[in-house]
């Protein structure tokens, strides 16, 4: 069974940073798409940023240059580096996998920036 679990939300003032860690269960991570997306209050899920099994990086254009995505494959852990963070980057970040065409999402952790 996939479990996901973030760690590392919290409150900051705009233009400071947090770090988004996700941790997964199962032995196959390193063949899987990791990624992160976020909701915020009233709008729908959308995607932050995707790895590949093989590194390959995707972004939102709302986060480019500002936000980095990483894995660590020896650790089943995939990681979200936010910097320049802005009020309108408050949400709640959910970490993503895709097992074998199936998604799987952790709880969320909620990130709050002030103005």
């Amino acid at each position: 069974q996939v479990q996901l679990a973030e760690s590392g939300g919290g409150l900051v003032q705009a233009g400071g940073s947090l770090r988004l860690s996700c941790a997964a269960s199962g032995s196959i991570f390193s063949f899987t798409l990791m990624g992160w997306y976020r909701q915020a209050l009233g709008k729908q899920r959308e995607l932050v940023a995707s790895i590949s099994s093989g590194g390959s990086t995707n972004y939102a254009d709302s986060v480019k240059g500002r936000f980095t995505i990483s894995r660590d494959n020896a650790k089943n852990t995939v990681a979200l580096q936010m910097n320049s963070l802005k009020p309108e980057d408050t949400a709640i970040y959910y970490c993503h996998q895709v097992v074998f065409g199936r998604n799987y999402w952790g709880q969320g952790t909620q990130v709050t920036v002030s103005s």
